[in-house]
């Protein structure tokens, strides 16, 4: 009896051997790499906020770019190493508070001289830094209600407009020169971005797009870059505005038509939604699949195929845990995606 235990004991040991080989690396350096790139994140956000501060705007969005360069890696290599976890989901979150809520925001009060509006510009300021965080909060506790969307624009989104608003200020009349601009107007502008970060506007977070697969998985994106290099002052801030505006335009275009965008679905029939392609276009006005600008833009109201009197939110059955959203595709952060 004692020789078969010691058989058995030898047997798990092995096993346990072999599934740590086989596993992907969950510790050493490549447990701590994300967590470094996630650090490098929080540091290029902080001396963001410090050179803006000094004067130093376009030092300061170089620093946002760095931030947002390292925001895309932590994700990557959390998903390359199979480190993702709970811990580095709430850290990529903090940083990213930083790096794309409060320092584009201090970006934007030096660089738009929102101190001539007084104790308005702060305001005003503050409330992109607000929105920027209520997004991020909602992006760790609820996912999105359509397939291969964000419910409302990505705060690294909202950083790069700010900081390609600097790029491109400096592209029209030189550095450290005045647009001529009042300071209500770059204000505005802040603040309707903060507005759009906490909306409930889909936008297009690029997850279908397959990297080195096929032509417009390799070809797009080379020419994208090669068109951001020859003039980025110029170039990022179109990108930039043309992504703003895609979230707006594209809700107007889907009621108009009647297209209707695919659900949220689970990790499993993600092939299946591919593989059979979009819902087809349901028409408006009497075709009861067509739904007004307003029941999209109100998460409360209810699905085309529930009764008039459903009394369960459209979005009661995709507000989930933390722990439940990385498990079913959720990424450390917003730029990993």
């Amino acid at each position: 009896m004692q020789a078969v235990d010691e058989v058995d004991a030898k047997r798990r040991r092995r096993r346990r051997r072999r599934r740590r080989r086989d596993a992907p690396d969950r510790g050493g350096f490549a447990a701590l790499l994300p967590q470094l790139l996630t650090t490098g994140n929080l540091a290029a956000g902080f001396l963001a906020i410090i050179k803006a501060s000094n004067g130093e705007v376009l030092h300061a969005s170089y620093a946002i770019f760095v931030a947002a360069l390292f925001d895309i890696l932590d994700g990557r290599a959390a998903r390359m190493t199979g480190n993702e976890s709970r811990f580095g989901a709430e850290y990529d979150s903090i940083s990213d508070t930083v790096s794309f809520g409060v320092a584009p925001a201090v970006l934007a009060f030096h660089a738009g001289d929102f101190a001539d509006l007084r104790w308005a510009g702060g305001v005003m300021a503050f409330v992109y830094t607000a929105c920027a965080s209520l997004r991020l909060a909602r992006f760790n506790v609820q996912s999105g209600r359509y397939l291969y969307r964000f419910d409302g624009m990505p705060t690294p989104a909202g950083a790069g407009m700010v900081l390609s608003a600097v790029w491109f200020r400096d592209f029209l009349v030189g550095p450290n020169q005045e647009l001529g601009l009042h300071p209500i107007v770059p204000a505005l502008g802040v603040v309707f971005l903060g507005l759009l970060m906490v909306s409930p506007i889909p936008y297009r977070s690029f997850k279908d797009l397959k990297l080195g697969h096929g032509f417009s998985g390799t070809v797009i994106p080379v020419i994208v870059l090669i068109v951001l290099w020859i003039e980025p002052g110029l170039n990022f801030f179109l990108v930039g505005l043309a992504y703003v505006a895609s979230g707006p335009a594209g809700m107007l275009w889907r009621w108009k038509t009647g297209q209707e965008l695919l659900p949220a679905q689970s990790p499993e029939d993600l092939a299946a939604a591919e593989a059979v392609g979009p819902a087809p276009a349901k028409g408006r006005g009497g075709d009861p699949g067509g739904r007004s600008i307003w029941e999209e833009l109100d998460p409360s109201s209810p699905r085309d195929d529930e009764g008039p009197d459903a009394a369960t939110p459209r979005d009661a059955t995709n507000v989930t845990s933390l722990a439940d959203h990385l498990s079913s595709g959720g990424t450390r952060g917003e730029g990993g995606r």
